[in-house]
This record gives structure tokens, sequence and C-alpha cells, in this order.
């Protein structure tokens, strides 16, 4: 059977209304993945800080300013 005029007219509009409906919950979650990525950039470079001020301080602490790695080290006969 073949659809009227009508039936094609209202299948459409309901069709247009629920893509403007997953747009909707589509921006919504994009939003929200953009809030959470932006507070785990800062806490990613709090930690970056952080980290740096410790392996400073730890070098300096051990190796008396000397940065502290393989190329450092003493040979084991010493």
């Amino acid at each position: 059977m073949t659809k009227t005029t009508p039936e094609l007219l209202a299948q459409t509009e309901q069709r247009l209304i629920d893509f403007e409906q997953k747009i909707s919950h589509q921006e919504f979650e994009i939003d929200e993945l953009k809030t959470a990525l932006h507070e785990q950039q800062l806490v990613i470079a709090a930690l970056e800080k952080s980290l740096k001020t410790l392996t400073e301080r730890f070098n300096e602490a051990v190796g008396g300013g000397q940065p502290v790695g393989p190329g450092n080290d003493k040979p084991p006969h010493y």
C-alpha cells in the first residue's frame, strides 16, 4: 500500500523531531566531554609541574646537583 501525503508528512515530522532530540542530546554530551577534558588537562599540567619539582629535588639530594641517570652512574668497580 502507498502512504498518503498526510501520513508521509506525519512520519517525516516525527523523524525530524527524533533527529532534533538526538542532536540536542549529543550537543549536551559534547559539552560535558569538553568540560571533563579541560579539567583533566589542568590536572595533568599540575602533575607534570609536581613531577618536575620532585625530580629536581631528588637529583639535588642524591646527585649533588647532577642529574641521576644511566649516563651519570659510576661503574660497578668504583
